[in-house]
C-alpha cells in the first residue's frame, strides 16, 4: 500500500489557513470572494507545479487533471476550499489537499494510472454566502439549473455571476461530463470517531436533509398599554412552535432538529412583534422519517395558530434525499483502511456534502477522520496531522484501486 508523505500534506493545510486567517485560529474565504480567490490561486500553482491541467467550468468549479495511460473519464478527488464566515482549516480543504498530496505521491513515486485522475474544488460547498449549499456540484450534476445558480445572489444583492466576473473564475469545462467515480475525504463534523476512538469513517451514504422556511404573523402593538389577553404576539406563538418542534423531535430516535436563524423584522424592545421568520433544519437517515415530522410539526403549528390568534407559513426551501453511497466504491475505502492497518467504522454522514450530488451522477464514497470534541464550522476547529495523512493514505489507495495501477 502507498502511504503519502504527511508532513508535506500539512504544510500545505498551514499555507492555505494562512489565506483568510481570522485572529482566534481559523480561516475565512467566504465564496467567491478576494480570499478564495486566492485560496484558488494558490490551489492552481500547486497544482500545475505537479504538470496537472487546470480548467473551470461556467459555475467555478475549479478541476485539475492528471492524465491516465486512456482517455477514459476520470476518477475524481476532491472537496471545498470555501469557508464559514469564521470557519475552521479543515473543513473541505482537507479534502482538496489530501486528492492532491494523492497526486503528488502518485508523481514521485511515477506511477501511472489507466484512468485519468482529477482534483475537483467545488463552488460554494458551504452555503454561507451563496444558498443553498453545494451549489457549484449541484450546477454541475444538473440538480440545479445552471442560469439558477448563477443568478443567486448574497446579502448585498451580489450574484454568483458577478462574483465570477470579479474573480475571473468562470470557465468554460463541460458540466455534467462523465465521471467513473468521485471520493470525497472529509473531517467528521461530528464527535462520533473520536469517542469511538476510530481513526476512519467508511462513509456508507448521506440522510436525509430538509430546510424549512417558517413566518408567523401577528399584530404589532405597545408594550405597555395593550393587555396580554388582547395581543397577538407573533414571538410568543414562533418560541411556542420552536419548543414543539424540540418535543416532537424528542421522541424520534435519530431525527435531529435545528433552528439556526431567527428574524423580527422591524423590532424594537418596546413593541410587540408582528412578524417573525425562523429556518427549521431537520435531518434523519429516513426521508419517510424527515417527512412525517414535517407533516407532524405542521399540525402542531396549525394548532398553535389558532389557539393564539396569528397566521403562519411553512414552506421547504431545500430538499435533499438520503441515499446510499456505491458499494464497489465504500468497498474500496474500506479495503484502503484495513490494508493500511487502520482502525474504521461504517457510518452515515450527518452533514451534507457535495459528495450526495455527486453520487446522483456517478458512483461515489467518502472518507471521515475525526476532529476534536467533534466540532466544525468554528475557528477552534482542530485535527491530528496524523489523521490527515492516513485520510489522505486511505484517499490515495482508493483511488488508485478505482483508477487502476498501471
Amino acid at each position: 500500500m502507498l502511504e503519502t508523505n504527511g508532513k508535506r500534506l500539512w504544510q500545505s493545510l498551514m499555507a492555505m489557513a494562512e489565506i483568510g486567517a481570522t485572529a482566534n485560529g481559523g480561516s475565512s474565504r467566504l465564496a467567491l470572494s478576494e480570499e478564495d480567490a486566492a485560496g484558488r490561486a494558490l490551489f492552481v500553482q500547486w497544482a500545475e507545479a505537479e504538470d496537472l491541467t487546470v480548467t473551470r467550468d461556467a459555475i467555478g468549479n475549479l478541476f485539475a487533471r492528471r492524465a491516465g495511460r486512456e482517455d477514459k473519464p476520470p476518477v475524481v478527488l476532491g472537496s471545498h476550499l470555501d469557508t464559514q464566515p469564521k470557519g475552521g482549516r479543515f473543513d473541505g480543504v482537507l479534502g482538496v489537499l489530501a486528492a492532491l498530496e494523492a497526486v503528488r505521491t502518485l508523481n514521485e513515486n511515477d506511477i501511472d494510472t489507466v484512468a485519468p485522475i482529477e482534483i475537483a474544488n467545488w463552488t460554494n460547498e458551504e452555503g454561507a454566502r451563496f444558498t443553498p449549499a453545494m451549489l457549484g456540484s449541484s450546477v454541475f450534476t444538473g440538480a440545479m439549473a445552471l442560469d439558477t445558480g448563477l443568478a443567486r445572489a448574497d446579502a448585498n444583492g451580489r450574484t454568483v455571476a458577478e462574483s465570477l466576473e470579479a474573480t475571473g473564475e468562470a470557465g468554460d469545462a463541460a458540466l455534467a461530463r462523465p465521471i467513473d467515480a468521485y471520493f470525497e475525504a472529509h473531517i467528521e463534523q461530528g464527535p462520533v470517531l473520536e469517542d469511538n476512538e476510530k481513526t476512519i469513517g467508511v462513509v456508507t451514504g448521506g440522510q436525509a436533509i430538509r430546510w424549512l422556511d417558517i413566518h408567523f404573523g401577528g399584530k404589532a402593538g405597545h408594550a405597555g398599554t395593550t393587555p396580554m389577553a388582547l395581543r397577538r404576539d407573533a414571538l410568543f406563538a414562533a418560541s411556542a412552535a420552536i419548543t414543539a418542534v424540540e418535543d416532537y423531535v424528542a421522541g424520534v430516535d435519530g431525527l435531529l432538529a435545528t433552528i439556526g436563524e431567527i428574524d423580527i423584522p422591524h423590532a424594537s424592545r418596546n413593541t410587540i412583534a408582528a412578524d417573525v421568520h425562523f429556518t427549521l433544519d431537520l435531518r434523519h437517515p429516513d426521508d419517510a422519517v424527515v417527512d412525517a415530522a414535517i407533516e407532524a410539526i405542521g399540525e402542531r403549528f396549525d394548532r398553535i395558530g389558532t389557539a393564539r390568534g396569528v397566521d403562519h407559513a411553512l414552506s421547504l426551501h431545500w430538499r435533499s434525499p438520503a441515499l446510499p453511497f456505491d458499494e464497489a466504491c465504500v468497498g474500496h475505502v474500506r479495503e484502503a483502511a484495513k490494508a493500511l492497518k487502520l482502525s474504521w467504522q461504517d457510518m452515515i454522514s450527518g452533514a451534507g456534502h457535495d459528495a450526495f450530488h455527486l453520487a446522483r451522477h456517478c458512483p461515489t464514497a467518502m472518507v471521515f477522520i475525526p476532529c476534536a470534541d467533534g466540532l466544525s464550522h468554528h475557528e477552534a476547529e482542530s485535527i491530528e496531522p496524523e489523521h490527515a495523512k492516513q485520510a489522505a493514505d486511505v484517499l490515495l489507495n482508493a483511488a488508485l484501486a478505482r483508477a487502476g495501477r498501471v
